[in-house]
């Protein structure tokens, strides 16, 4: 009776690791066997509360994922990075069934990932991508270079520059700015504006006083307001003198609002102002540009953006095949990831009310 009583009991055993492994099995995404069903918990791990539109997205996505029928786990990160880890692992503790991560710092989740595989957790990299590691199914975000070029040609068409042209005498005084070293999503932004902007750097219609010209020199760690101020500080004070920059590449409101601080305590006011671009549509942004200090923004609609995210996320865990369009171009360097990528829109002082008309903020918002 003890032998088979024993027999009984391992087999019972064996059946329930068998039954977990199937459990474990049966949560993951396109790589794993789907369920079809829905419910559960997705782990939605933002960087940030320090942006209105992390804020946003974070709550965009919580509303919509909670609306197709799953609960949801929204956390910040501080922008401190291992605030962010620590909340990864315990999404991962708690077997949530999806992570949608947008990445304090792109290449320092390669461990918690691996953790998150491991469990059979699918993941989604929201808006900056996730580099160095192969454990990500998806990649949702905007045609980053594209909101480059949007910035770069805003400046080349409100100075009045048609063709590069050496010798024309028509001469600009520029300033480059750019997003924080450790977002893949800096080199796009980048890398977009400056297929625009070279050609005219290269012809000396474009001059940068500083000359500081290289990604590396004009990214702003943290996409930091602050940090962007003291260095347009430190660029007005060391290579102006009586001279006046024209237009200042920003690829970001919150650097764009610091820049501006900087060149208003400089004593630039009203039309001295330069051409100064930015991204995100944010509100203090646009009524900068209604009051005609900031000049022009990249509008990325995050509604759409966490629209996308869910029903990337759903399609993951009910056994369908996600919504893509990009198959080639965001190599995280282990992996090309696919990728759905959605349009940009170019905003200045003409065609604010479109943010009004696409319900992204009331008249009185504005006002």
């Amino acid at each position: 009776m003890r032998i088979r009583g024993a027999a009984v009991a391992a087999t019972a055993v064996t059946l329930g690791l068998v039954l977990t492994a199937c459990g474990q099995e049966a949560r993951g995404g396109s790589r794993y066997k789907a369920d079809d069903s829905k419910g559960g918990t997705i782990g939605l791990a933002m960087p940030t509360k320090s942006s209105e539109r992390w804020i946003a997205d974070g709550r965009n996505m919580a509303t919509q994922f909670k609306k197709a029928g799953y609960r949801t786990d929204l956390q910040y990160g501080d922008d401190k990075v291992e605030n962010q880890v620590a909340q990864l692992e315990n999404m991962i503790t708690k077997g949530h069934r999806l992570l949608v991560v947008g990445a304090i710092d792109g290449s320092a989740l390669s461990d918690v990932l691996q953790k998150a595989h491991d469990a059979g957790i699918p993941v989604i990299s929201y808006d900056r991508l996730i580099t160095g590691t192969k454990h990500i199914d998806y990649y949702a975000s905007f045609d980053n270079e594209k909101v480059g070029e949007l910035q770069g040609q805003y400046i080349l068409d409100r100075l009045g520059l048609k063709e590069p042209e050496k010798g024309s005498g028509e001469e600009f005084d520029i300033e480059l700015f750019a997003g924080s070293p450790d977002d893949n999503n800096t080199k796009y932004f980048w890398n977009g504006a400056m297929k625009v902007l070279t050609p005219y750097l290269k012809s000396g219609q474009l001059v940068v006083r500083s000359k500081q010209t290289q990604l590396n020199q004009a990214t702003t760690l943290r996409w930091d307001g602050g940090t962007a101020q003291k260095r347009m500080d430190d660029l007005i004070s060391k290579s102006y003198g009586t001279e006046k920059v024209d237009a200042v590449l920003s690829p970001y409101d919150g650097i764009s609002i610091g820049i501006i601080s900087a060149l208003k305590s400089a004593g630039y006011d009203g039309e001295e102002l330069p051409v100064v671009t930015g991204q995100d549509a944010e509100l203090a942004s646009v009524k900068s540009i209604i009051a005609g200090e900031q000049t022009q923004t990249v509008f990325k609609d995050t509604r759409k953006l966490a629209q996308q995210a869910v029903q990337m996320g759903d399609a993951v865990l009910t056994g369908k095949k996600p919504e893509v369009n990009n198959v080639s171009d965001y190599d995280n360097g282990v992996k090309t990831v696919p990728s759905y990528l959605l349009k940009p829109v170019s905003i200045d002082k003409s065609n604010t009310a479109l943010l009004v008309d696409e319900g992204y903020f009331t008249a009185g918002q504005l006002k």
